[in-house]
């Protein structure tokens, strides 16, 4: 990208150089009574001092002509290269200095998602981490994809995720979690093997295609599996059947605007709620926020929690308010 200040020099060049070509022809033309390409050619050799000599004989006022044109359109000649390769140096230095700067940023990132490919979901699933203010990096083959991300201030690398090499250089040592979205099965089968081997600690998510991967990634060392297609159909045929829990679920879960949110919240063991039921905890009555399910830390789900359901360590809860209420029960899960 040409930076802004340089583009616009560069046009006002041109178009300085443009009306020189313009004066030099209409004056042969005239002056000389040329034909247009004679003219023509007469002004770029005369401006671009390349010595050919006249093409045809001047008269006196043809070649008093040609040195005003000299004088004012060498210059204007010169201007213009130099202007062009002024622009070259401080495109290639930019280049240099933006390289150097997004290695540094990758080899200083960590507790980051690393995203291996940027297709349609993934742009998706990248913009909404950044949204929520998580760390991320994403390793892509496409090189057209290079300025987007630029654009958006995502830091990329420019290569297969495939490769072993390249994630170790995303980090994935240091890494939380790995989001694997090629097109192939088999190369989210390769992805998540070697990242389960480089990083046993990892949270991996992967997508698949066929529902004959979805247990061949579990055991590769997938945490989920999520197959777009199936998810896709359920919420087209559950817009069908029932239309109003869609939207509700929908609104609560997509809709930035409304003034009611679905959160999750993860409960620390220096929270002031930690060890109460949920009717001590008051949470209901105080910051009318109501608690839809809670995850337990040993992986069951409590749908519809009873008042007498206790909040322990490691727990998440679901929880239905609006942001600001959200927002304050969030602050007294982590104690802050």
């Amino acid at each position: 990208m040409i930076p802004s200040g340089s583009g616009q020099k560069i046009i006002k060049s041109l178009i300085l150089l443009g009306l020189v070509l313009l004066f030099g022809t209409m004056g042969y033309m005239i002056l000389e009574d040329w034909q247009l390409l004679d003219a023509l050619y007469m002004t770029v050799i005369t401006i671009t001092t390349v010595g050919y000599g006249e093409i045809r004989t001047l008269h006196e006022h043809g070649r008093l002509f040609s040195i005003v044109l000299i004088f004012s359109g060498v210059g204007i000649m010169a201007y213009t290269i130099g202007m062009v390769a002024q622009t070259m140096v401080e495109l290639q230095i930019r280049s240099i200095l933006g390289r150097r700067k997004l290695g540094l940023k990758i080899k200083s990132i960590k507790n980051h998602y690393i995203i291996c490919g940027y297709g349609r979901i993934g742009e998706i699933v990248s913009q909404e981490l950044k949204l929520n203010q998580i760390p991320l990096l994403v390793i892509e083959k496409n090189p057209d994809i290079k300025e987007e991300l630029e654009a958006n201030d995502i830091p990329y690398i420019i290569d297969d995720a495939t490769d072993e090499d390249i994630l170790i250089e995303a980090g994935i040592e240091r890494a939380k979690g790995l989001v694997s979205l090629a097109t192939s099965d088999a190369d989210n089968l390769f992805i998540t093997m070697t990242a389960r081997g480089l990083n046993p600690d990892l949270f991996i998510l992967v997508r698949a295609d066929e529902k004959s991967t979805h247990k061949k990634l579990l055991r590769a060392g997938a945490n989920r599996v999520v197959l777009p297609y199936l998810i896709g159909g359920h919420k087209m045929a559950q817009t069908i059947t029932k239309p109003a829990m869609t939207d509700f679920l929908e609104f609560t879960t997509n809709n930035k605007d409304m003034d009611l949110k679905m959160e999750e919240l993860f409960v620390e063991e220096k929270s002031k709620l930690n060890g109460l039921t949920l009717i001590d905890s008051k949470i209901r009555q105080k910051m009318n926020v109501i608690i839809v399910a809670i995850s337990k830390k040993n992986g069951e789900m409590a749908f519809n929690p009873s008042s007498q359901t206790r909040i322990e360590t490691g727990d998440t809860l679901i929880a239905l308010g609006r942001p600001n209420d959200l927002d304050q029960l969030a602050s007294i899960l982590t104690d802050k």
